[in-house]
């Protein structure tokens, strides 16, 4: 089925007096195919760049002249480029190498607005990592700690921060130079095997560790462990060497050698400028992209669930601290990634201190369980491995309704995107009954993408599902057009223009989608939409007939 491809730009980019048509390039687009993510970026290819970030390129990765794709974009004035680099994480703060260097190169100032106002916007987290986040700051200490930081930084200034909200509690607590820092096992121990061995040895019993050293930085500790709660890493140059020396005790390779990498350039950058800089205004921020895929957050807590789904039936330490009972099955699981990710677990978790809902069912462990009713255990294995790693590998399409119907009941609803994305490569070969029926169950659960597409395909292919009776009826079991003749005089969809994700009247929508296809221009739109209508009143014609000859037959036999 041939489906079209529409693009558009953020809402709010109106605020830097942007308009649609700036984003293009001020250099004669070229084409490179094979090229690599420079390549693209310096070209202003977007087909290629958005191909190869959808492919998990880092986008903050450096060639060998130590220059990032953005700046390449930035250089040869290519908007749309710098945009989509933008939205995929790139780097573009100032007082960070990268960034001074993209600011710097802009070609013109259109170029410096957008990274100005990316600047202030640090591309969002994905839900794991921005579940996980909340609940590190939402502890006491730490959150103390931002406030404190703010209001030295800017005085007077008020946070942006929601309050505290009810939050699953820590379980550890570091006190570096007699401050606190709030954590959870489990966290650190996915993320550095310096505190994986602690807790199985020497820590195992203990709540809190106080370090003596006065040498040890707070400031490089705490950055540290909110890095490993969000992948997200942004720290003072002035400390960035002694979290080197962190980095090396805990064992989090992969990060010490980006960073001692970035004290290179950040010294040289000193050098070139000539002047005395003060550091303490200077930041770095890393994404947790520019890490090999098993040192992310999302690969760390899959080897920690890999690990407690094996010892399902042991008492094997895997710092499980909680059992969830399916069926037939016993998950051990961690209450902290349960509590962040779903809301529906935190309140469940916050009610179970001192009551084992299920002990008797699982021999002589002492972790409190708690029992999950109407709910396979296929089903729960696919709702854990969301929660622990942000995605899914694999799907049956037979138990597309009962993921979505428990992402609903679990209050997980990014389950849902994560789903249509697997599922998507499916509905490539479904025919038009099958497409039919997906487009219902997306329309009944709420899961955007798999609707959208739906409606794509129907609305590219519509006389071929015309002919399709489950089509036909289809149209007997939804509302009928709205009428609204304000959908059949909009324009169509352009770059710079939002998407509105509110589901409405399927036949609408699909009215709209076909009006894009086949009457692109305004003029003419009136008159398509009138067609259409008519087109849909026959086929509900026809459908009624068919329904009532099949009622008949029915009652014959």
């Amino acid at each position: 089925m041939s489906m079209p491809r529409s693009w558009t730009i953020d809402p709010y980019l109106e605020e830097i007096d942007l308009e649609p048509e700036d984003f293009g390039s001020s250099n004669p687009l070229k084409k490179v195919p094979f090229g690599d993510v420079f390549e693209a970026a310096r070209a202003g290819d977007v087909d290629r760049l958005s191909y190869l970030l959808e492919s998990g390129v880092n986008v903050n990765a450096r060639d060998q002249w130590d220059s990032v794709a953005l700046y390449y974009a930035c250089l040869a004035g290519h908007l749309d480029a710098a945009r989509m680099l933008l939205e995929s994480g790139a780097i573009c703060s100032e007082h960070t190498f990268d960034g001074d260097r993209c600011h710097y190169a802009s070609l013109n100032l259109k170029v410096r607005k957008l990274l100005k106002a990316f600047e202030a916007r640090p591309p969002p987290l994905a839900p794991l990592q921005s579940a996980l986040r909340e609940t590190f700051l939402n502890c006491s200490a730490n959150r103390k700690h931002i406030e404190q930081f703010k209001q030295s930084a800017l005085p007077g200034a008020s946070l942006n921060e929601s309050p505290i909200s009810s939050h699953f509690p820590p379980d550890f607590v570091f006190y570096v130079q007699g401050s606190p820092i709030e954590a959870h096992r489990v966290i650190l121990s996915a993320r550095s095997p310096y505190f994986k061995n602690k807790f199985e040895n020497e820590w195992k019993d203990r709540m809190e560790v106080r370090f003596s050293r006065e040498k040890l930085s707070y400031q490089a500790l705490y950055s540290l462990i909110h890095f490993f709660y969000s992948d997200r890493l942004e720290i003072a140059v002035e400390d960035m060497e002694d979290l080197v020396r962190i980095c090396k005790v805990c064992k989090c390779e992969s990060l010490r050698m980006i960073i001692e990498k970035e004290l290179i350039h950040q010294k040289f950058a000193d050098y070139k400028a000539l002047q005395q800089i003060d550091n303490s205004q200077k930041r770095f921020i890393l994404q947790g992209l520019s890490l090999p895929e098993e040192d992310r957050l999302p690969g760390a807590l899959n080897k920690i669930l890999q690990v407690s789904l094996a010892n399902s039936s042991s008492e094997e330490y895997d710092l499980a601290d909680v059992c969830v009972k399916v069926d037939y099955k016993i998950f051990r699981c961690h209450q902290v990634v349960l509590a962040s990710r779903s809301d529906y677990f935190k309140a469940r978790l916050s009610h179970m201190k001192d009551f084992l809902e299920g002990r008797d069912s699982i021999g002589n462990n002492s972790l409190p369980c708690i029992e999950e009713n109407d709910l396979s255990v296929d089903a729960f294995e696919k709702m854990v491995e969301y929660m622990y790693t942000d995605g899914l590998k694999e799907i049956d399409p037979n138990q597309a309704e009962e993921i979505f119907d428990a992402a609903s009941r679990y209050l997980l609803f990014p389950l849902k995107r994560a789903a249509a994305d697997v599922l998507l490569p499916h509905l490539e070969m479904v025919s038009p009954a099958e497409m039919c029926s997906w487009l219902i169950l997306s329309d009944m659960y709420g899961v955007v993408k798999i609707r959208e597409y739906c409606l794509d395909a129907i609305a590219c292919n519509f006389e071929t599902f015309a002919e399709a009776p489950e089509f036909r009826a289809l149209l007997l079991t939804i509302p009928p057009p709205s009428g609204d003749s304000s959908l059949r005089t909009t324009a169509p969809s352009a770059p710079g223009t939002g998407t509105n994700n509110d589901l409405g009247n399927l036949l609408d929508d699909l009215r709209e989608k076909w009006l894009e296809i086949e009457a692109a221009e305004l003029d003419k739109r009136d008159e398509s939409a009138l067609l259409f209508d008519k087109r849909l009143e026959m086929l509900v014609v026809v459908a009624e007939k068919e329904k009532l000859v099949d009622d008949v037959g029915k009652l014959t036999i």
